[in-house]
């Protein structure tokens, strides 16, 4: 369009681009969809029939929206209207905000007799957690993922935020994590998943010190769940 990106940011897992025109660009990866950013790109260079959006900028770099399985999207708002949209309106807290802490996340979780890994999952109890990094906050804070979210409690909250923000601080500076398709916007992959405690570590021992527990793979909500019977209460 020519119009300018203003400034970029994040709700959840929804990228946000507000345009010098008011206009705001929604974008959801979905399960396979990355961004891939030549600084000089070769104008010679064919494009992957993935590539679905291109951004060209003003100093020659180009953007290429590449998702094969095609469960991503983008749609465009006002910025007026973003805030009531019906993909954003209903999002909850960002566990990295300032305010998230453990009396948030115990009101968060009062009342659901959904397990607490199944409500970590919903994205109104809070935003962006994710299936990985769900279970590895979990083990890291000694609650069980089968425990009703109602039961959870202060205490165990107050663990389970500081555990939620640690996780997620340290997926983002090893770069997330690079199971089958994820990797960065300059083509390299992330390396957290070197060091995953309990996810996708099926009947491995338990790394808590002392625990002499065996981590266990369960099913909850269609998702895989890792956990350790023995110190996860």
């Amino acid at each position: 369009t020519g119009a300018r990106i203003d400034r970029i940011g994040r709700r959840a897992k929804y990228l946000l681009m507000t345009l010098e025109t008011g206009v705001t660009l929604i974008g959801h990866l979905g399960m396979s969809g990355s961004f891939r950013i030549e600084k000089t790109p070769d104008p010679a260079l064919i494009l992957d029939p993935h590539d679905h959006v291109i951004f060209e900028t003003m100093r020659g770099a180009r953007v290429r929206y590449h998702d094969p399985r095609r469960f991503g999207f983008m749609l465009l708002t006002t910025e007026e209207a973003l805030p009531v949209h019906p993909q954003i309106k209903d999002i909850g807290p960002e566990p990295l905000g300032n305010e998230f802490n453990g009396p948030l996340l115990a009101s968060r979780l009062e009342g659901r007799k959904s397990p607490v890994k199944t409500a970590l999952l919903d994205q109104k109890v809070v935003a962006g957690v994710g299936n990985i990094y769900a279970s590895e906050a979990l083990h890291r804070s000694g609650i069980s993922p089968k425990r009703l979210a109602a039961n959870v409690g202060p205490v165990r909250a107050e663990r389970l935020a500081t555990a939620i923000r640690e996780v997620l601080e340290e997926a983002i500076l090893s770069g997330g994590s690079t199971l089958r398709n994820y990797s960065r916007t300059d083509g390299e992959l992330g390396y957290f998943q070197h060091r995953f405690q309990v996810y996708d570590k099926e009947g491995n021992p338990c790394p808590t010190p002392g625990c002499g527990g065996t981590v266990k793979r369960i099913v909850q909500g269609a998702r895989a769940t890792f956990y350790c019977p023995a110190c996860q209460r």
